[in-house]
């Protein structure tokens, strides 16, 4: 968790990775006056490993992001992520409504990437399962190396630790269940919606943030330079967050409901 202020953010991480990609990002926020929380998803980073996909749906996901809430005394929050993160955000939205104070999706993956996910995902499936034993030597030295401060070593560490098993779960969890809200549960969603999207990314096509904006009923579109700005150059984008963020919190908005 970062900072200690009302306006609560979680914010969840991508596909096999883990929060530690993120800590710059709750940082940047924390000193906005902003509390951000930081969910490893499970499967992934500290949380448990379960090995069946059906603890990997966004459904399932979406579960753990309210029993967060429940566990942490929180009536609503913002919640966000980036990839799968966006999804399980929309999800959240789409299950618990109210308990979904505003909604920051950064490149959501939605219908136009199925075919470049499907590309990527189905192959590295297939390869943690019949290389497993390859898969397992690769990951020897990473999870025997001390732990370090540095949120790109870390953030780098979580896929290539995991044990295949735990990656193969994860991954086939992709395939069963859904994989965001369908477009008329998109539009039926009334918290307000910061989308991040940027060019050049077969697996979060531009044109999947420009439709998610479209669908969902007060949302706004945000471009970013690359995949890569929020994390290495983002204090543009950080902005454009803290704007936000003040604005789904402001008493008025709150008061409404």
């Amino acid at each position: 968790m970062h900072g200690t202020g009302p306006q609560v953010l979680v914010y969840l991480h991508g596909l096999l990775l883990d929060a530690n990609l993120n800590r710059p990002i709750a940082t940047s926020l924390a000193r906005a006056g902003n509390r951000v929380i930081l969910l490893d998803l499970p499967g992934h980073g500290m949380s448990d490993k379960p090995r069946h996909a059906s603890m990997h749906r966004m459904d399932s996901y979406a579960e753990c992001v309210v029993a967060l809430l429940d566990h942490l005394g929180l009536a609503t929050a913002v919640v966000g992520g980036v990839s799968l993160g966006a999804n399980v955000a929309l999800q959240c939205a789409a299950q618990a409504p109210a308990r979904v104070q505003g909604l920051l999706l950064e490149m959501p993956v939605l219908e136009w990437a199925v075919p470049g996910a499907g590309l990527v995902f189905l192959p590295l499936l297939l390869g943690v399962h019949y290389w497993a034993r390859l898969v397992t030597l690769l990951g020897e030295l990473p999870r025997r190396l001390p732990r370090t401060s540095s949120w790109v070593i870390e953030g780098l560490r979580a896929p290539i630790a995991l044990r295949p098993e735990e990656s193969a779960a994860v991954l086939h969890g992709l395939f069963v269940g859904p994989i965001a809200p369908t477009v008329e549960q998109r539009r039926a969603i009334v918290a307000p919606a910061l989308v991040i999207g940027h060019q050049a990314d077969f697996i979060h096509p531009f044109s999947d943030a420009k439709n998610l904006e479209e669908q969902l009923r007060y949302a706004r579109l945000v471009q970013a330079a690359s995949m890569l700005e929020l994390r290495v150059r983002p204090e543009r984008l950080v902005g454009e967050i803290v704007r936000f963020l003040d604005e789904v919190w402001s008493p008025r908005r709150v008061a409404s409901g």
